[in-house]
């Protein structure tokens, strides 16, 4: 009362649990694989997110600096460019939306970073481009699992 495979070969109850356990096993396996990438992605994302929110927050810290407190110190334009690098190179490991918006947001400091002690304009383009950027950051933690 066996299945017959090929030939004269017969195929067991313990034959067809044992295929059946297998195929669990792989399925259940690969599931496992599927959802530890997916959670090293959320936390890879949730950390690089954290890190560029405080860093674009800093950068607007120096921008008012530089122009509403006409701080020379605080306000340095060096420490803009590193904090405007070091945004656009944590965005390379989000999503391509965080990229992009950094990539403006690095035009518009190289653009405006000598004008925005004295003109309102210039800082008033480079915060708009940092929140545009905070916006695409906020976006992707609220996709994450």
């Amino acid at each position: 009362m066996g299945l017959s495979l090929q030939g004269d070969g017969k195929v067991s109850i313990f034959q067809i649990t044992a295929l059946f356990s297998m195929l669990f096993a792989l399925v259940g396996f690969s599931y496992n694989v599927w959802r530890m990438e997916i959670s090293e992605y959320n936390s890879t994302m949730r950390s690089a997110s954290f890190e560029l929110l405080l860093q674009l927050s800093e950068l607007e810290g120096i921008v008012y600096a530089a122009h509403y407190d006409q701080d020379p110190v605080a306000g340095n334009p060096r420490r803009g460019w590193i904090k405007v690098n070091l945004i656009a190179d944590l965005s390379m490991i989000t999503e391509s939306e965080i990229e992009t918006s950094a990539q403006r947001l690095k035009q518009e400091w190289q653009t405006n970073w000598q004008s925005v002690p004295d003109s309102e304009s210039s800082a008033v383009s480079v915060v708009e481009a940092i929140d545009s950027t905070r916006e695409e950051v906020r976006l992707l933690l609220s996709k994450l699992d």
